[in-house]
């Protein structure tokens, strides 16, 4: 059987806009689903097509609000009543992610509470990129597949042509992450130091290295309310660097982010499409996930390999 008679794409509301375009480039239509809306907020997803023996791929970022989430479980479980042969969750943002341990007492691990209800539910596969902390992969019991957002990032750097390009990490957390983009690329990195007063309020900010005459690119995998990245982006610039920018895969973009990326230091923040901008921006380029998607998604199938398709 071919394997267009095989797949079938399906979108949650919050992310229909990229499920259009994985499908356009899997070369399949978008499959027919429907939620219907009750007047108490009760809501109920239904697909319109027959689906049964069929590997039914549903994408859904599961930002908040939690009815994003809630959505994709109903999503799988009405897939899975309807005698679906394989369901994989395709969720190019993983909401939650930054609750992926106890970090004080009597809080919840929620990434690993999100994996239960998941295979709960009935999915068989995840699909995801750049997940805010790799070991949320060993929090499910099915397959994933994490990919990663350095395939659309590092050709998009390569084009800028940067003449003194060095990479920056906007916390010792992402520390990783900046010094395997500066291998890739074949350049150093610097690692901004933060110290928190609360959630989201950063109180001190010192630069691990030098940036005079440098062009500096800023890597991480969310920026909530921007906060943390402009004012490493403002301390970059103060430290004598010629140009800064960000390369950010998850835009959140909350409270006054838009705000602060448009006054700040930043001369561009290139992100992807796993969430949908809630304005515009002129410092903003967003880059499309849906190829990487599709390929991904084309593999699976197929049983090919899927980490041969990273830079990094």
């Amino acid at each position: 059987m071919a394997l267009d008679q095989m797949v079938s794409i399906f979108a949650g509301r919050h992310t229909r806009y990229l499920a259009e375009k994985i499908a356009k480039s899997f070369g399949i239509p978008l499959g027919k689903s429907i939620v219907t809306e009750f007047s108490d907020g009760e809501f109920q997803p239904s697909f319109e097509e027959n689906i049964r023996g069929r590997d039914v791929f549903i994408i859904q970022s599961t930002a908040p609000p939690s009815e994003n989430f809630m959505e994709l479980l109903m999503m799988v479980d009405a897939a899975k009543r309807a005698s679906a042969r394989k369901i994989i969750a395709v969720i190019p943002y993983f909401g939650y992610g930054r609750q992926d341990r106890k970090d004080k007492p009597r809080v919840t691990i929620a990434s690993k509470l999100h994996a239960n209800l998941l295979m709960t539910a009935g999915v068989q596969r995840v699909i995801t990129i750049d997940l805010h902390a790799d070991q949320i992969q060993g929090f499910f019991d099915v397959p994933v597949d994490h990919v990663y957002a350095s395939n659309i990032f590092i050709p998009h750097l390569k084009d800028l042509n940067l003449p003194e390009l060095m990479m920056a990490s906007p916390d010792t957390g992402g520390t990783r992450r900046a010094a395997t983009y500066a291998k890739a690329l074949n350049t150093g990195f610097v690692i901004c130091y933060k110290q928190r007063a609360k959630p989201n309020v950063v109180e001190k900010m010192e630069l691990i290295g030098d940036v005079e005459d440098k062009d500096v690119v800023l890597v991480d995998d969310i920026i909530d309310t921007a906060g943390t990245i402009t004012k490493a982006a403002d301390l970059i610039m103060e430290k004598g660097a010629k140009s800064v920018r960000a390369f950010c895969t998850h835009p959140i973009f909350s409270g006054s982010a838009y705000e602060r990326i448009s006054k700040s230091a930043f001369t561009e923040v290139v992100v992807t499409d796993t969430i949908p901008l809630k304005q515009d921006c002129d410092k903003i380029t967003v880059l499309s996930t849906a190829d990487l998607f599709a390929e991904v998604i084309r593999r699976v199938e197929n049983y090919e390999s899927i980490s041969s398709l990273f830079n990094i």
